[in-house]
């Protein structure tokens, strides 16, 4: 994997070049401490990582990933800063992490290990025609400010909450900044079910479907201790859904 840094500090910039190496194959073709002079390296070269500061001289890095994400060619980006105050934009941009400084090297370690075995899933996908392994599989969620990739095979179900969406898995909850309508746009269809106006349900993730009042359902789901309801309005479209 290729990868650039862009930093205006020296010293930030130089661990984690170290990390980097030390942790990981991947190389690191540049780095950089001005969003302008990103932007022109990149109209000639292509690299699959950009550890990116927010704060850059000429070109800011929430600005400069803006730009980015309109590229054909579209590097994951890892957002770098010592402001907690900006993971929300991060998440909003699709980013793959965002890293607190100062680093902290087990933090580093595991961000390189998901990275890299993204990317292996990835190359090891069909390359025309398909989207990539991880959008097919896998989802930015988000917990303590931090974004965490997720299988979507390991989510369970999402439940509204005012505004934002509550995300469960088997062992940990997450907390999305958006309404569940907008999370529900990026689950794939063919796996979850919108049951309710407040939930969404992982169709694998269903252990028993109980007879509930006014003809509709409870949904019991494997491993958890909680009951999914599925509204009126639900009921024709699940029943044929599953056959019922």
């Amino acid at each position: 994997m290729k990868a650039i840094i862009v930093e205006d500090e020296f010293l930030a910039q130089e661990e984690l070049s170290y990390l980097i190496h030390k942790h990981s194959g991947i190389q690191i073709e540049a780095t950089f401490d001005d969003g302008l002079d990103v932007l022109r390296y990149l109209q000639h070269h292509q690299v699959d990582v950009i550890f990116l500061d927010i704060n850059i001289p000429s070109l800011d890095g929430v600005l400069l990933a803006q730009n980015i994400s309109k590229f054909n060619h579209k590097p994951e980006i890892i957002f770098i800063t010592a402001y907690k105050e900006h993971a929300v934009e991060a998440f909003e941009l699709e980013a793959f992490d965002y890293i607190l400084k100062p680093y902290q090297e087990s933090r580093i370690v595991t961000m390189l290990q998901k990275l890299e075995a993204q990317h292996q899933a990835a190359s090891a996908a069909p390359a025309i025609g398909t989207p990539s392994a991880r959008s097919q599989h896998a989802i930015n969620l988000m917990k303590d400010e931090r974004i965490i990739v997720t299988d979507i095979s390991n989510i369970y179900y999402a439940a509204a909450q005012e505004k934002v969406t509550m995300v469960y898995t088997r062992r940990e909850e997450f907390t999305m900044p958006m309404v569940i309508t907008e999370f529900c746009g990026r689950l794939p269809e063919e796996f979850f079910f919108r049951c309710h106006r407040s939930y969404v349900v992982n169709l694998g993730k269903i252990r028993e479907i109980v007879p509930w009042f006014n003809n509709t359902y409870l949904l019991r789901l494997s491993d958890l201790d909680f009951e999914v309801p599925v509204s009126r309005s639900k009921v024709k479209a699940f029943r044929q859904l599953m056959r019922l």
